[in-house]
C-alpha cells in the first residue's frame, strides 16, 4: 500500500493540497477531502492582524489573537495546511535537536532554561486546547528515549553514552525531568542489535497533527473576528507611515498576486521562512528529511518517542492504523535541499533500521519527505522581523517545528499586545550574541551554498529527448539561460525558467516529490513551477 506516487501520475491539484508528490501518513485517517474550504480574496480589506500562512504557526497565532478579541485575517497561497505542517512526523518534544549542553554554550544557562520552559509550555498547550475544543487528535503524554547510535559491542558506544549522561546532568540542572538508565531496553525491541542504555525524558507527547490543527481551524471558522482566504498569494509586504519614538503610526500593506490589498496594524509571516531576500534567511540551513510509516502490531512496542545520536538522527513515534496494527513512524537521513538525491536508499535505511530492531514490523504503507529550517544557534526566530516594527516572523524550527511554532502563537500575540514575555529575548530575530558565536559555521555554510551557483555552468540533459516520462531536468546548452523541463507520462513537456525568483539559484529536479528545489536557500516549486516553499514569493517564470 506504499503511497509514493508513480512518476508522472500526480496532477497539479496534489500540489495545492501538499508540498510534494508523496502523501504523509496523516491522510490515512484525515484525507485532504475532509479539510475545510475557503474562498479566494477578491476585495481590499482592513483588519487588526493579517497572518500569511495556514500551518502550525499561522493557526496557533490566529487562535491566541482571536481569543484575545483581535480581528484576524489569514491568507494562504494554496489550500489549508498545504505546507510542512501536514508533512511533519508529529513529535511534541522538549528534547531539542542540538541538546541543552550546546544550547547553553550559545545562549547561557538562562537561555537553556527558557528553551526548556517554552517547549514544555507548547507540549502542554496542545493538550489544553485539544481538551477545551473537544478535538480528538490522539494527544497523549509519554516518555522519550535517546539511545547511542552504536551497539554495545562497538567501543564507541561507551563514549557516546558518556555524552548522553552529560546531557542528562544539564537537563536536570535546568529543571527538566531526565534520567539515564544503564542497561535499559525499550519494551518491544526484540532484534539482535543491542543498543541498551538510554537517556529518558518524561512529560513528552505526541498527537495527530492535522486532526489537531484542522480542529482548531474549524473552531476559528465559526468566530466572528476571524476570516480566511485560500489561493491568495502574498507578493508584497510593506510598512507604510511614520513612527518615531512612539509618535505617529504605521500600517502594514499586503498586496496579493491578484492585486488586492490588506491593510492591517500588524502582519505575521507564518510561512516556514520569511518571503524576503536575506536577513534571518542567511542565518539558516535548509534540509530535506525523510519518513516512512510501517505497520506494527498493537501493544507490541511501548508507546514512546525514540531518538538516536546520529548527526542526521533517527526519530520514532506511533500513530493509529486500524484495529489490528499501529503505524511506527520513523524519520531521518536529512540532507541539504537540492544537493543530494537517493531517496529510495534513505527510505531503505529507515526500513532496515526498524526491521533489525523490531522483528514483527509489517508493510511500509507510506513514504514521504519534508523540509526543516535549521538556525545556526539552535533555536527559532520568533518575533518582530529585522528592520520592521509591525511585521512578525516564526522561522528556524531546528527540527522542533511543532513546539517552536505553537509557542510562537503566544510569543507573537504577547508582543503585539505589549505583554512582557520572559522567553522573547531568547527567540528575538534580531539577537546578536548567539549569532556571533555561530559565525564560523555560518561562513562555512555561506561558502557551501554560494558554490551552488556553479549550476549556471551545468546542464542536466543535452536534449529534451533525454528525459524519461515523468521526470525533469535542467536544459542549459548555451550555459546562459537554464530551462527547467518536465515531461509527463504522455510525453507532454512543460518548460519554465530554471532560475529561482529569490536570488537566481538554478533549481534541481527532485524525482521523489516531482518538484524543482533551489539548492541556495531552499525554495521549492511544483513540476509546473508553482511556489511551494519560500523564501521565493512567486512561481518560476515562463521560459524565455
Amino acid at each position: 500500500m506504499a503511497t509514493v506516487a508513480s512518476a508522472g501520475m500526480v496532477g497539479a491539484e496534489q500540489f495545492m493540497a501538499t508540498s510534494g508528490a508523496t502523501d504523509p501518513v496523516w491522510v490515512h485517517t484525515e484525507p485532504y477531502s475532509k479539510r475545510p474550504q475557503f474562498s479566494k480574496l477578491s476585495q481590499d480589506l482592513e483588519t487588526d492582524v493579517c497572518i500569511v500562512g495556514s500551518g502550525v504557526a499561522g493557526i496557533s497565532t490566529a487562535y491566541e489573537l482571536v481569543t484575545r478579541g483581535l480581528n484576524v485575517v489569514m491568507i494562504e497561497a494554496r489550500d489549508i495546511l498545504s505546507g510542512e505542517t501536514g508533512r511533519t512526523s508529529g513529535h511534541l518534544s522538549s528534547m531539542l535537536s542540538e541538546g541543552f549542553t550546546d544550547i547553553a554554550e550559545k545562549h547561557g544557562d538562562k537561555g537553556a532554561i527558557m528553551a526548556a520552559e517554552s517547549h514544555q509550555y507548547a507540549i502542554d498547550r496542545v493538550g489544553e486546547i485539544s481538551k477545551k475544543l473537544g478535538i480528538d487528535c490522539e494527544y497523549r503524554k509519554m516518555n522519550a528515549y535517546e539511545i547511542s547510535k552504536y551497539p554495545r559491542s562497538d567501543p564507541k558506544h561507551k563514549d557516546d553514552v558518556e555524552e548522553l549522561k552529560e546531557e542528562v546532568a544539564k537537563m536536570k540542572a535546568i529543571g527538566m525531568t531526565a534520567d539515564f538508565k544503564e542497561g535499559f531496553a525499550i519494551p518491544g525491541w526484540d532484534g539482535k542489535i543491542d543498543q541498551r542504555d538510554a537517556m529518558i525524558i518524561g512529560n513528552q507527547a505526541t498527537f495527530h497533527p492535522t486532526k489537531y490543527f484542522l480542529g482548531v481551524l474549524k473552531w476559528l471558522k465559526d468566530q466572528p473576528n476571524f476570516s480566511c482566504y485560500t489561493h491568495t498569494r502574498m507578493m508584497d509586504l510593506q510598512e507604510k507611515g511614520i513612527e518615531i519614538m512612539g509618535m505617529g503610526s504605521k500600517d502594514v500593506k499586503i498586496t496579493t498576486e491578484a492585486g488586492n490589498t490588506i491593510t492591517c496594524k500588524n502582519a505575521v509571516e507564518a510561512t516556514c521562512i520569511p518571503l524576503q531576500k536575506l536577513s534571518v534567511v542567511a542565518e539558516m540551513e535548509f534540509m530535506r528529511t525523510y519518513c516512512i510509516a510501517i505497520r506494527v502490531p498493537k501493544n507490541y512496542i511501548e508507546d514512546c518517542l525514540i531518538y538516536d545520536t546520529e548527526d542526521a538522527y533517527k526519530y520514532v513515534r506511533f500513530t493509529a492504523c486500524d484495529s489490528k496494527d499501529d503505524y511506527l513512524v520513523i524519520g531521518g537521513c536529512d540532507h541539504k535541499v537540492g544537493q543530494e538525491g537517493g531517496a529510495e536508499d534513505r527510505f531503505a535505511e529507515l526500513e532496515d533500521w526498524v526491521r533489525e530492531r523490531f522483528t514483527r514490523a509489517g508493510s511500509v504503507d507510506y513514504k514521504w519527505s519534508g523540509q526543516v529550517f535549521e538556525s545556526k544557534d539552535f533555536v527559532a526566530f520568533i518575533g518582530t522581523n529585522q528592520g520592521m516594527k509591525h511585521t512578525y516572523v516564526a522561522t528556524g524550527d531546528c527540527g522542533n517545528g511543532l513546539t517552536h511554532y505553537v509557542m510562537a502563537g503566544k510569543l507573537i500575540a504577547d508582543e503585539i499586545q505589549g505583554v512582557d514575555n520572559p522567553w522573547a529575548k531568547l527567540y528575538n530575530p534580531s539577537r546578536l550574541a548567539s549569532i556571533v558565536k555561530s559565525l564560523p559555521s555560518m561562513v562555512s555554510h555561506d561558502l557551501q551554498i554560494n558554490a551552488q551557483y556553479k549550476r549556471f555552468l551545468q546542464s542536466d540533459i543535452k536534449d529534451i529527448e533525454d528525459l524519461a516520462p515523468g521526470t525533469g531536468g535542467v536544459l542549459n546548452p548555451t550555459l546562459k539561460m537554464p530551462i527547467a523541463v518536465y515531461k509527463d507520462e504522455q510525453g507532454n513537456v512543460t518548460k519554465r525558467s530554471a532560475l529561482c525568483p529569490h536570488l537566481k539559484g538554478v533549481v534541481c529536479w527532485n524525482n521523489l516529490e516531482k518538484s524543482w528545489d533551489c539548492p541556495v536557500h531552499g525554495s521549492r516549486f511544483s513540476k509546473e513551477g508553482i511556489c511551494l516553499i519560500g523564501p521565493s514569493k512567486g512561481n518560476l517564470s515562463a521560459a524565455g
